[in-house]
């Protein structure tokens, strides 16, 4: 290899990096929808360069929120090595829910489903990981027996739009609408639904229209 191409790639990974850190910066202040030339702009480098390394906005969100799959997935498995199932649901819904509260361009991306790139092997990992969360919280009694993984939409949307009314004005509030959300989850507190719950397809068809 010579000089010159350890150079160019050198370069071409510089400003890759400096895309991602201009998209992680601007998607946590102001959401998904952020231009990709403003992206560039801010990382100083051309939009043919950012269309380069990032064909589409998906491929581009992958690469800022990678990290958070892989946080989501240490948060389930922390959650699934509890001993009480109740506690352990609680646990990964008020730390997923504090990532959302944190990072304005996260809340987006949990929120809605826009392009995307293919789900990713840690994607499916904490796919698999939320289902068992459900499942033994409710195989053990302390969660209603007719809630379900999609049931979870609802926290996640409900959580997203108290972040983004209450984020400059109480950015802790959103807890106390959590708080409200998994009193209704507990088996004491259940009625009778007067819907069924949504099927997996349906669910994906509701967050595309939310984008």
């Amino acid at each position: 290899m010579t000089t010159r191409t350890k150079r160019l790639r050198a370069d071409a990974q510089r400003n890759r990096d400096l895309l991602i850190g201009a998209a992680r910066e601007l998607f946590g202040a102001r959401g998904l929808d952020v231009s990709l030339d403003e992206i560039a702009r801010t990382a100083g480098v051309s939009s043919g360069t950012l269309y380069n390394h990032f064909p589409d906005r998906a491929d581009l969100v992958e690469a800022v929120f990678a990290d958070r799959a892989a946080t989501v997935v240490r948060i389930a498995e922390h959650a699934l090595a509890m001993d009480d199932a109740w506690a352990g649901l609680v646990h990964f819904l008020e730390r997923v829910c504090e990532l959302q509260a944190a990072d304005r361009g996260y809340n987006d991306l949990v929120s809605r489903r826009g392009p995307q790139a293919p789900p990713t092997e840690t994607h499916l990992r904490g796919y698999e990981l939320m289902k068992q969360i459900i499942e033994r919280a409710r195989e053990s009694g302390a969660l209603r027996a007719d809630c379900t993984l999609e049931d979870m939409a609802f926290v996640t949307w409900g959580t997203a739009r108290t972040v983004e009314a209450t984020a400059g004005i109480r950015p802790q509030a959103w807890r106390r609408h959590l708080a409200l959300m998994l009193d209704g989850l507990r088996a004491p507190a259940a009625h009778p639904l007067p819907e069924p719950p949504l099927r997996p397809e349906e669910l994906v068809d509701a967050m595309r229209a939310c984008s």
